[in-house]
């Protein structure tokens, strides 16, 4: 999953990714979007696995490598 081609994120991670990398918290994320803090948790595991990372800082990292922020 390293080649940006195979990742794919929904409008949603998208929106979620972006605003973990403004080091916005679950729970301010699922405040902002109207979600709970479980769903916000649901989509950064769902986005860790697509990364292949076993951070939020490295999945960062690779989103911002690959030019998806």
């Amino acid at each position: 999953m390293e080649d940006s081609k195979t990742i794919s994120l929904t409008k949603r991670e998208k929106t979620i990714l972006s605003e973990i990398a403004v080091g916005c918290t679950t729970p301010q994320i699922a405040e902002k979007f109207g979600l709970s803090p479980e769903t916000v948790k649901w989509y950064r595991k769902q986005m860790l696995v697509k990364f292949s990372a076993a951070t939020s800082a490295e999945m960062i990292r690779k989103a911002v490598e690959k030019g998806m922020l």
